[in-house]
């Protein structure tokens, strides 16, 4: 297959494991191969030759004919960017192969990175460079880019269907989902002991005939490991399990590397453990790994899924009650909010009185630092501060769900799947050596949960539950009963502590206060004040800053 970085030159260029479902085009590709049948779908179908195929995909061609075509599957799987050149469409795997050598960054681009920080398609760092964002394609005709949505998910809200039949489906098309990823290369599993990455590992056992290799990342620090959850599902399913416990100094010496690794800034925290990861199963032999993302955003997994059903919940008494009995007393009477307890009890009363999805962003933690405290005055001049919202307001809006869970689950599909869990897996991945696929976002998958009841995704306030009852027996109870974690990073704590971290960090936000952007005057407070007090809370705002400076130090880009 052609590598995308090389498309700008070239006139077509294919990423991913997919399969064509329509018949002839299947024979095509069979018989004279992928491109051949891409072509002639496209000349048969136009654009629409996406809703022949099946799986994961980005893909580019040209047809001779002064026309270009460019996708990605559902959720961007494989990243796809673009930009205009004298009316032709050029694209490249990553931002940084398409962009012009000595432009300046994108503005509101830095501004988004630092409130999300990840920067959301469309938009790149690079001025003129744009990511296709999920289930969306680009078509050049006669010199004009047009780009479009062409999959919209239809949720079937209203259906009842038996559980056991509903169970054996489901268990049908995960085996489905996995055993396509097996194809005889020794594979890995990113094993966190979650629901997600158990059952990854349990199919990968079950259907490989042997012990699947798993991998496992822990961290020596109260309250942030959870390697026995992982061992846990090790021991259950009889894998060839491997662990490794990240450092301080293993931040110190990967971070800068992994910071230039990516076409962006990328400012998720838990890349560092998903790149130990992927560079143990590298050493051990692994080529491709499997990884869980996906579970929680199809069957609703997360927690604030339940927390904001209690939101809505608060929402559904009547106005009049809310707006002449209990908010008064809660939010107005002197001192009543300062009761103990009732603090907490204002808090949920100030979210649920704003809307989704901007309630989701309450707690943001540029917004709740300040904006006006950490970037500098001339750099907000610049951008507007209200685009991030605005964007998620359109994202939860085309939703074509009618109940909020899955109106949620839509939502996360963009920013929290596509926009960040998996270019952090990928990206990660790719560093390490390895690649790396997502079983439970199969096409078959997804297809199933926008089946599903809403009250069988949540039910009352029990997170995934259709999920965890389908799987009760296959995996361990102590899995199926454990609280969500994930891998944190205990980043803040050790900053306090290790001298090399707190050096790298230091120095990189120091470089970072002489660019315009970040305030001199709140870096020497975040150092020398904020982080000591609230290292957990405050240690992610220097790990977002540092990654930014880190980057932008690589890619030699002065601002």
């Amino acid at each position: 297959m052609t590598a995308l970085a090389t498309v700008a030159r070239g006139r077509f260029g294919l990423r991913g494991k997919h399969r064509f479902i329509q018949a002839e085009l299947g024979r095509i590709a069979a018989e004279l191969g992928a491109e051949q049948a891409w072509r002639e779908g496209f000349a048969r179908l136009g654009s629409d030759v996406v809703h022949a195929v099946a799986g994961e995909f980005s893909v580019f061609l040209e047809d001779g004919r002064g026309r270009s075509f460019a996708a990605v599957d559902r959720f961007g799987t494989h990243s796809l960017c673009y930009r205009m050149e004298g009316g032709r469409l050029l694209v490249g795997e990553r931002a940084d192969d398409i962009a012009k050598s000595g432009e300046p960054l994108n503005d509101q681009a830095i501004f988004d990175y630092f409130y999300f920080h990840v920067i959301p398609s469309p938009r790149t760092i690079f001025n003129g460079v744009h990511r296709l964002p999920p289930g969306h394609l680009a078509l050049v005709e006669n010199g004009m880019l047009t780009t479009k949505r062409w999959w919209k998910p239809v949720f079937v809200e209203d259906r009842v269907r038996p559980f056991e039949t509903l169970r054996e489906e489901f268990k049908q098309v995960l085996r489905q989902s996995v055993s396509e990823q097996l194809d005889g290369r020794r594979v890995g599993c990113f094993l966190s002991g979650g629901t997600d990455s158990s059952t990854v590992t349990g199919l990968v056992t079950e259907l490989g005939g042997q012990p699947a290799s798993s991998f496992s990342i822990g961290f020596d620090a109260p309250g942030y490991d959870e390697m026995e959850y992982a061992r846990i599902a090790a021991r259950h399913f009889g894998t060839d399990h491997h662990e490794y416990y990240v450092r301080p100094e293993d931040i110190a010496k990967a971070m800068p590397g992994i910071a230039a690794a990516y076409d962006q800034p990328f400012g998720n925290s838990s890349v560092l453990p998903a790149y130990y990861c992927a560079k143990i199963a590298r050493e051990h032999g692994v080529e491709r790994m499997l990884a869980g993302d996906g579970g929680d955003e199809l069957f609703g997994g997360n927690t604030r899924y339940a927390k904001q059903r209690l939101f809505e919940a608060y929402r559904a008494i009547p106005a009049a009650l809310r707006a002449n009995v209990i908010e008064p007393a809660a939010l107005k009477l002197p001192g009543f909010p300062r009761v103990p307890g009732i603090k907490k009890v204002v808090s949920y009363i100030e979210q649920a009185r704003t809307p989704l999805p901007d309630r989701l962003e309450m707690y943001n933690l540029v917004m709740r630092v300040g904006l006006s405290e950490i970037l500098a005055p001339d750099f907000i001049q610049a951008v507007d501060p209200t685009a991030p919202a605005r964007e998620q307001r359109e994202t939860y809006a085309a939703s074509t769900a009618k109940s909020a869970v899955n109106r949620m689950l839509q939502y996360d599909w963009k920013f929290t799947l596509a926009d960040n869990d998996l270019p952090k897996v990928r990206g990660a991945a790719a560093h390490a050596g390895v690649e790396v696929a997502f079983p439970l976002l199969d096409g078959r998958v997804v297809d199933f949960s926008l089946q599903l009841l809403p009250e069988l995704k949540l039910k009352r306030l029990q997170l995934r539950w259709f999920f965890k009852e389908a799987l009760r027996g296959f995996l361990p109870d102590a899995i199926l009963a454990k609280r969500k974690h994930g891998f944190g990073l205990p980043f803040g704590v050790w900053l306090t502590k290790h001298q090399r971290l707190r050096e790298l960090a230091f120095d990189s936000l120091r470089s970072l206060g002489a660019r315009g952007i970040v305030r001199k005057d709140f870096i020497l407070r975040l150092t020398d004040e904020l982080l000591p007090q609230h290292p957990g809370y405050f240690g992610e705002l220097v790990w977002i800053l540092m990654t930014f400076e880190l980057w932008t130090a690589a890619h030699r880009r002065a601002h």
